[in-house]
């Protein structure tokens, strides 16, 4: 028998992207493809906060530490209203 075990912590990695003059996002993207195969909205949604939190720790310009954290707000907002709908 074999047992292949991951050894990625994470599934999903976050960056910003964008210009100042068309405004910054935040894209994801997965760490490996076969992970988006079998999440649900619960699951996806606390990694995309998980990725954010890891890359705010990087931040070091005011705009993008403001967006990252504007981003996390929203993702647990809409993360709590999935929870107990």
């Amino acid at each position: 028998m074999n047992i292949i075990e991951n050894e990625i912590q994470y599934l999903v990695e976050a960056k910003t992207c964008g210009c100042n003059e068309r405004g910054k996002s935040v894209s994801y993207h997965f760490i490996e493809a076969s992970h988006g195969l079998c999440m649900d909205k619960v699951e996806l949604m606390s990694a995309q906060i998980q990725a954010c939190e890891r890359l705010l720790k990087l931040a070091k310009e005011d705009g993008e530490i403001f967006l990252l954290r504007d981003e996390i707000s929203k993702l647990k907002s809409a993360l709590e209203m999935i929870k107990y709908k």
